[in-house]
């Protein structure tokens, strides 16, 4: 909505930010049922078109009390039927991961822009470190890992969707072995870089065509 907002309004962008705020509280959210602003003060916001209408006055006491109660009932009901239907959504991409104590994993490593991980910075830093054996089972869905001494900080029990089995007939091809961490092959990186070689004479000809 913001990115709308900037790409329309330009360099003003910043003073449509209290609009795009309020069109996204009164907006209709399919997980609510409702939108943000009914189910946190249990009553459609009147916007300015609204305060001409003429109704009676709502009366507070006991009965207002009942229907936040029920408001929030409602709540709970729909947003435990978009969980549901959420993880239905997320089972049927996701696949069951069992291991066995003694199997080698790779710990997954989430890329952060800008830090280095293991010498090398940005696309080209490793997203798997290891293999690790696993040690102990410690739940349906966590295990721990035997980590080296240069880790022994971090947290040995992790998630299964942390991990990726160590295949023993085949390594992945731009990752190699190197004191229990995988590192990139630069070499390899290196060459593909080289073999590179820009098309002058396409580029031209695809140039003239569009001034035609």
């Amino acid at each position: 909505m913001l990115r709308a907002c900037a790409l329309t309004y330009s360099i003003k962008w910043d003073e449509c930010h209290p609009l795009a705020e309020f069109a996204y509280n009164n907006s209709y959210q399919k997980s609510l049922e409702m939108a943000p602003f009914e189910a946190l003060y249990g009553r459609r916001c009147r916007t300015p078109l609204n305060w001409s209408e003429l109704r009676e006055r709502v009366t507070f006491g006991p009965d207002l009390v009942t229907q936040a109660e029920e408001q929030v009932k409602l709540i709970h009901s729909n947003l435990k039927r978009a969980q549901s239907r959420q993880k239905s959504y997320s089972d049927k991409r996701r696949r069951p991961l069992v291991f066995e104590v003694g199997d080698h994993v790779y710990l997954r490593v989430s890329p952060m822009k800008g830090i280095h991980r293991f010498g090398v910075k940005g696309k080209l830093a490793p997203r798997h470190i290891g293999p690790f054996k696993i040690t102990e089972q410690c739940g349906p869905v966590a295990y721990r890992i035997e980590v080296p001494p240069h880790l022994a900080a971090v947290h040995d029990v992790f998630h299964v969707s942390q991990l990726k089995k160590e295949q023993q007939e085949e390594e992945p091809s731009t990752f190699t072995k190197c004191n229990g961490v995988i590192t990139p092959k630069r070499k390899q990186l290196r060459s593909k870089e080289n073999t590179y070689k820009p098309n002058i004479r396409a580029f031209f000809r695809l140039l003239q065509t569009i001034v035609k």
